[in-house]
């Protein structure tokens, strides 16, 4: 693709592209014709993003094995289950290829608006119940308008009928059950953001049962007949001479030799994104690898369904986002980035006292995780510190957080992602590493941190100030979130962001189908979860426990039977 610029485009073609337009609206005036296409598309055009590349070129010689299906689904977890499950159960001879090694459990939080359980539970709690209008309302505001409303509406008639498909299912075996949980950061309506009471989980029914809910749904999709190949990726997708997706060449991870999968009713992309590839992760949202530590899990897909379905002519999303979390740290010698390894460091979104390492406060530590992880961005070298007291468990109480940091059960008794009792082993694990450190003294525990520690002690005691007043005047934190740290010893860390996963992804319609600058669909192929796009910018609205979730497996079931049946 050639690289035009606007000042190239007018001076080369600026008068006849002129004269076409004016004799274009002459024609028009008075008499109702009007111009079917632009002439122009585009004032510049930009080359292809050395991430994206060109399609890798596969010899006929070297595709050694073909396979024939109905459906293909590649990417076999949080949307590319249920797809093959709601394929199958429609009929359709399903395949289901994945790189992993086996089935992985899907993620947990499931966002749904009207399932049976809610239905039944929202009378007893009524802070809990919303409207349809202002939750869609407060998700378009937090896309800051980069948002498909009408896949919002998909989302708000299907999840909830989603939620109680899984919840019969999950019924059947009678080894978990599907909770809704219900919650809210506080009845005293302090907080600056509303929270809404979207999210469902899986749980096991008793503490001697290992939560298996992927092996659950996958053992479902193959007792309906649909199939599952490991250890395969995705090389790129085939299309026709209408540009109809054929099928897909994809490679055995193991002894490399190609595979030729037929599809003849689609292809369902479900790779999950791309956090693991960090030159797509530069090019689209660079502020968030200022502020990444690497940790052993999340964050590991590279891409390969997005550019497969960009090489069939589909286009992104026009701005990045990524569903980041403040729980990884770096020990006292080190600072966030990208190329840093860290630990997982669960309690972080807790909000207590936060300083940059300059030893100052710098924001209202109780705001949604991303508006604090966005403020530390600003920060030197896009890193905090953390500073808690031995009295944590009961502050952790009195602040009442929402959403997968909850470590105290549910208003309705639902359990919470982690229990606050596992937090003292944890916490102790990351000290005996260097991560965590632990003074009498904020002073000791300032030098232990390497920042400055009177500028540390300034902001100490002005922050108990705030709590002894119940009133924060430099950033507003809540009343019931402002808990005195007087209770030595103390501790502190080092924090950044953990990246679970990225959420911007190729834009697609109602019926799943990537669509291309035209706003045509490309037909044959299917996308869900990360892969696709519409909903999300810069971050995601996790006062909404579960929305992006909730988006995958409503998606995947929704694209698996428009696959299946070949409605659309």
């Amino acid at each position: 693709m050639s690289n035009i610029s606007r000042r190239g485009f007018v001076k080369g073609a600026g008068v006849a592209a002129l004269g076409a337009v004016g004799a274009t609206t002459l024609a028009g005036c008075g008499n109702g014709q009007v111009t079917e296409r632009p002439t122009n598309t585009r004032t510049e055009v930009q080359e292809t993003p050395s991430w994206l590349g060109e399609p890798p070129e596969v010899a006929e010689s070297d595709i050694t094995e073909t396979v024939d299906v109905e459906v293909l689904v590649v990417g076999c977890r949080t949307g590319g289950l249920p797809a093959m499950m709601s394929a199958a159960e429609n009929g359709a001879n399903v395949l289901g290829i994945d790189m992993a090694d086996g089935v992985r459990n899907p993620r947990e939080d499931i966002g749904a608006y009207n399932s049976r359980l809610q239905q039944e539970g929202m009378p007893n709690y009524p802070r809990a119940q919303f409207t349809i209008e202002e939750h869609r309302a407060d998700m378009a505001r937090y896309a800051n308008g980069f948002f498909n409303y009408d896949l919002y509406n998909v989302w708000a008639r299907e999840s909830g009928p989603m939620i109680d498909w899984l919840t019969d299912i999950l019924n059947q075996n009678g080894k978990l059950q599907m909770d809704w949980e219900c919650g809210w950061e506080t009845d005293r309506d302090e907080a600056a953001e509303k929270d809404w009471s979207t999210s469902h989980s899986p749980n096991p029914v008793s503490s001697d049962i290992k939560d298996d809910f992927g092996q659950e749904l996958a053992d479902y999709a193959e007792a309906h007949g649909a199939q599952f190949r490991w250890n395969t990726r995705l090389i790129k997708c085939e299309q026709n001479d209408s540009g109809r997706v054929t099928g897909v060449i994809a490679q055995d991870t193991k002894d490399q030799h190609y595979i030729r999968i037929n599809a003849s009713h689609g292809v369902i992309l479900s790779t999950g994104g791309y956090a693991g590839n960090s030159e797509m992760l530069e090019a689209r949202q660079p502020w968030n690898q200022r502020i990444r530590i690497n940790v052993a899990n999340g964050g590991g897909n590279n891409g390969d369904g997005i550019k497969a379905a960009l090489w069939c002519g589909a286009h992104m999303d026009p701005v990045g986002a990524a569903c980041m979390f403040n729980r990884a740290c770096v020990k006292p010698d080190q600072v966030a980035g990208a190329d840093v390894k860290g630990a997982w460091f669960w309690f972080g979104e807790q909000p207590f006292l936060k300083v940059n390492l300059k030893g100052q406060r710098f924001c209202n530590e109780s705001g949604p995780y991303d508006y604090m992880i966005h403020s530390a961005v600003l920060q030197p070298y896009h890193t905090y510190v953390d500073i808690w007291d031995s009295d944590y468990p009961e502050q952790v109480r009195q602040m009442n957080e929402i959403g997968c940091c909850r470590l105290y059960p549910w208003e309705n008794g639902s359990p919470s992602n982690m229990p606050i009792t596992r937090m003292p082993s944890m916490l102790q694990n990351l000290q005996d590493q260097g991560y965590i450190q632990q003074a009498d003294t904020i002073e000791e525990l300032a030098e232990k941190l390497n920042i400055p520690p009177q500028a540390t002690v300034d902001s100490w005691n002005r922050y108990n100030q705030f709590c002894d007043q119940g009133r924060d005047d430099d950033y507003g934190k809540p009343a019931y979130r402002l808990t005195k740290l007087d209770h030595p010893p103390y501790f502190g860390v080092r924090t950044g962001a953990w990246y679970l996963a990225t959420l911007d992804g190729v834009a697609v319609n109602t019926d799943l189908h990537p669509v291309d600058d035209n706003g045509d669909p490309i037909q044959g192929l299917y996308m869900t979860g990360n892969d696709s796009g519409g909903l999300f910018a810069i971050s995601y609205p996790n006062l909404s426990t579960g929305f992006a979730c909730g988006r995958t497996m409503t998606f995947g079931r929704r694209a698996g039977r428009l696959a299946a049946t070949q409605e659309a």
